[in-house]
């Protein structure tokens, strides 16, 4: 009790030094005084012995590596590094080298005291950013030069209080401004930023012991790779939902970044993928259910964010997005979707025939299968929609993989072998270094022309292992962006026992216990898939993905498997398809659109910083709203469609304008390299003639 008296006593101090305008309306007295649980100790002992006797990496679990996790917690409580002094973090560091015996004895109570001082902190800091709030002194957003520094990962704790309050200062303007720019009065403003800072204060009420020892457990299991983590009962519970295909919400994947929550991925066939409005890395910043007010939910738990978005079948919601392509100059906007069950199947592979209607592949058919993911019975319905799309009699086929981030491995094998006769598809070592292969070995081809696979960033895991081996075989030709990169095998364990006598539930883990390598003996782990043709890509290869992990697995590579290349995909063949895409590329208005954006991604992609100026932002974002909407009349006028006058027009066209205005660029031009190979190999064939 001692520690919160203190505490109160100082954020008394530092709010009755500022001239205050609105308080918090939680004393910092109600804050919880945490402490670990009976059932933390022996979870503690069981993760520690689990993770440092059966993880593909093992680690010595001592006072080095005590260190990493001590860096890596405290990341956690402090990511910004703007609640913490540099004196404070001074004070915390004679528990660096405890955490190895923290996690091995399940003596958790220093790591509880850090989290006890960020809560304490924190709190003076929203104290603090509520004082700032005055309706009858609106901020000033003309100050040449103001900027809110975003970034500070790398930077320096600050040493004083003074430069506390300046980066508090700087955020409480950000967030002013940005709801000054959707059209907020200075009024509405101040009631928002009220509502969300208490609201902050009211969630750290809410905090359990169960979120302090979640924290610690995934430090220790970050600290191992990327892949490693310790689920809470909630979120081991939330995860089977997942697995027994039994949720009901929109079909996103979601995540915690900053005070936001962020799209990762989208499930296909869900609401959220068949909006056609929402993309990967755009941030959830409201939410509304069917005839309720919109929830502002920025700074919220990810747990209590997912609660408000899932619902029963039928169901609407209503999301305020913040898209990522329009940076810090974003302007919100409002999707509202009917909630479904979201299962597995629903992610089918799908087929269609693309027809190019002008230019020198005019009227000549090409099959294009979109794989999702790789669930159960996908080579069954693979295998299907092959047989129509070669009684559809096209001339090549190209498979989409793009945003595939993987599933069952099984299905990478049985996929690869509906290309090839028979051979080995992948190796897999585990932790004692026993090499294990699966093969297809049915001796059965079901198609076996022209074969194109289109990958993205995003197409990871079964999909690098199905890329790779038809690689590898020489049998398809790769184009796209380089891979993600993610070589490994996880697995799924609980940790409770049936002789647990707890009041409370024990969580589960999910660890790495095997690596996948390439049937070249090359692994898929970091480095991925890098395809045959290269897309313009805004990102290089080594700056996403799993190379973007500090703590990511190594690339290394095992003997190649005993395999007999098809060598369909020839080096002359590469250099000729080769040029005519790089030829297309340079003559292509759409190409020239995505190099476009490319240049702009790259300019802002550094920064750390945004303005603070409300006539710079209006500026950036103007400049934004012209170029997209001279694009979006480009594209109207080749189609004989006539000129918008905003881009707010575009809501009221037809979904079928939409689409002919946002051809995808790579998908036609993945179709237009099958057609050159396709020449390609009748000109080789009349040669040999």
């Amino acid at each position: 009790m001692r520690k919160i008296i203190i505490a109160a006593s100082l954020a008394s101090m530092l709010l009755g030094n500022t001239a205050l305008a609105i308080s918090p309306t939680i004393p910092v007295s109600e804050l919880p005084d945490l402490h670990q649980e009976p059932q933390h100790q022996v979870t503690s002992k069981r993760v520690a012995g689990l993770f440092t006797r059966s993880h593909y990496h093992r680690i010595e679990l001592d006072d080095a590596f005590s260190k990493k996790i001590f860096d890596r917690f405290l990341e956690q409580l402090d990511y910004r590094r703007n609640v913490l002094l540099q004196s404070d973090v001074d004070s915390l560091q004679p528990y660096a080298t405890q955490f190895d015996d923290m996690i091995k004895t399940g003596e958790l109570e220093p790591a509880y005291k850090m989290f006890h001082l960020v809560q304490q902190r924190s709190y003076e800091r929203f104290a603090y950013a509520l004082s700032l709030l005055d309706k009858d002194k609106p901020m000033n957003f003309d100050v040449p030069g103001d900027k809110y520094v975003f970034d500070r990962k790398d930077a320096a704790w600050p040493k004083t209080e003074a430069e506390l309050n300046e980066l508090w200062r700087q955020r409480v303007k950000y967030d002013a401004l940005s709801l000054k720019l959707t059209g907020k009065t200075w009024p509405e403003t101040v009631d928002i930023l009220q509502k969300r800072y208490n609201n902050a204060i009211k969630r750290m009420k809410q905090t359990n012991s169960e979120d302090v020892f979640q924290g610690v457990m995934n430090a220790f299991a970050r600290s191992i790779e990327p892949h490693t983590s310790y689920l809470s009962p909630r979120n081991a519970e939330r995860f089977e939902m997942e697995m027994n295909l039994s949720l009901e919400g929109i079909g996103a994947v979601l995540q915690m970044e900053d005070d936001y929550t962020i799209i990762k991925s989208l499930v296909a066939g869900g609401p959220a993928a068949l909006s056609g409005k929402l993309a990967v890395d755009d941030k959830i910043v409201g939410v509304g259910q069917e005839n309720g007010e919109m929830v502002d939910v920025i700074g919220w738990r990810l747990d209590d964010v997912v609660e408000l978005i899932k619902g029963p079948k039928g169901s609407k919601v209503t999301l305020q997005v913040l898209p990522k392509k329009g940076g810090s100059n974003a302007k919100p906007f409002i999707v509202t979707m009917t909630r479904d069950k979201i299962r597995l199947e629903d992610r089918a592979a799908t087929s269609k025939v693309i027809v190019p209607e002008q230019g020198p592949y005019a009227h000549r058919k090409v099959g294009v299968i979109t794989v999702p993911g790789f669930y159960m019975n996908l080579s069954n319905d693979v295998a299907n929609e092959l047989q129509k799309l070669q009684a559809d009699k096209v001339e090549g086929i190209v498979i989409d993989l793009r945003g595939n981030g993987g599933g069952a491995l099984t299905e990478a094998t049985l996929m690869t072998g509906l290309f090839i006769d028979q051979g080995p598809v992948v190796q897999i070592r585990d932790a004692s270094g026993r090499i294990s292969e699966n093969s297809d070995n049915d001796g059965k081809t079901y198609y076996a022309g022209p074969l194109t696979l289109l990958v993205d960033r995003y197409s990871a895991s079964a999909s690098e292992i199905f890329a790779a081996a038809l690689q590898d075989y020489g049998r398809a030709l790769i184009v796209g962006e380089s891979t993600f990169g993610k070589g490994t095998v996880q697995q799924h364990k609980g940790l409770g026992r049936i002789y647990d006598m707890y009041d409370k539930p024990i969580g589960h883990v999910q660890y790495t216990i095997a690596k996948f390598y390439r049937i070249n003996g090359g692994s898929t782990q970091r480095k991925g898939v890098t395809p045959d043709i290269l897309f313009p890509s805004a990102l290089e290869a080594g700056e996403y993905g799993e190379s973007e992990e500090d703590n990511a697995l190594p690339w290394d590579q095992v003997p190649p498997a005993n395999y007999q290349p098809l060598n369909e995909i020839t080096k002359p063949l590469i250099a000729s398809l080769e040029q005519r895409h790089e030829q297309r590329v340079k003559n292509s208005v759409e190409f020239s659109y995505i190099m476009d954006d490319i240049k702009e991604f790259k300019k802002h992609h550094k920064e750390k910083s945004v303005s603070l100026v409300e006539s710079v932002r209006l500026k950036d974002r103007e400049d934004e709203d012209a170029r997209a909407l001279a694009r979006l009349n480009e594209r109207r006028q080749v189609h004989g469609l006539p000129a918008l006058k905003s881009l707010e027009d575009e809501d009221n066209v037809s979904e079928a304008e939409k689409k002919i205005a946002e051809p995808d660029a790579f998908l036609n031009e993945a179709v237009d390299i099958t057609l050159d190979m396709v020449d390609y190999d009748k000109t080789a064939n009349n040669r040999l003639h």
